[in-house]
């Protein structure tokens, strides 16, 4: 499947060469490929898992939107970090266990901002939640980028910069 992947990103690179250079390119596509992917669960989570309604957990409650979010995490998430591992970022010389912990570090303040986002567009400004998710990770994917290339998947090229 590795290879695959990287095949069919060999092969679509040049037409992009001119704007990204190849790094930045497959983080672009895996980024964006994990992105539809976690966007895609979420709407069916919101719409036809949890119906559109509460999700009740007995000592708390969730609102759907959050409770979609957050199943649509729990796939994403382990996927999201093989794409950048193996994919994106494979000259890291960090150890694997740093580099999940260091992805998981950044992806908790990628939730935080998720949540503080989707909650603030959907219940202050009233927007549906499909939408919500969408301008939100506009705004998270430039934090996350920045923080997996200098921070979770860091490499010597990246000290000189």
């Amino acid at each position: 499947m590795k290879q695959f992947i990287e095949n069919t990103l060999d092969f679509f690179y040049p037409f992009f060469r001119k704007f990204f250079d190849k790094t930045t390119f497959r983080y672009a596509a895996c980024g964006g490929l994990n992105t539809i992917f976690d966007i895609f669960l979420f709407f069916i989570s919101y719409n036809f898992i949890l119906h559109k309604q509460n999700l009740d957990l007995v000592y708390f409650v969730i609102s759907p939107h959050i409770a979609a979010f957050l199943m649509a995490f729990m796939l994403s998430f382990p996927t999201g970090f093989a794409l950048m591992r193996f994919i994106v970022f494979k000259e890291s010389q960090l150890r694997g266990r740093v580099q999940l912990f260091r992805y998981f570090m950044m992806v908790c303040v990628s939730l935080l901002l998720n949540y503080v986002f989707l909650k603030t567009l959907v219940e202050y400004f009233h927007l549906f939640p499909t939408v919500s998710k969408l301008i939100t990770t506009f705004f998270v994917i430039a934090f996350s980028y920045i923080t997996q290339r200098n921070f979770s998947f860091k490499t010597a090229k990246s000290d000189t910069k």
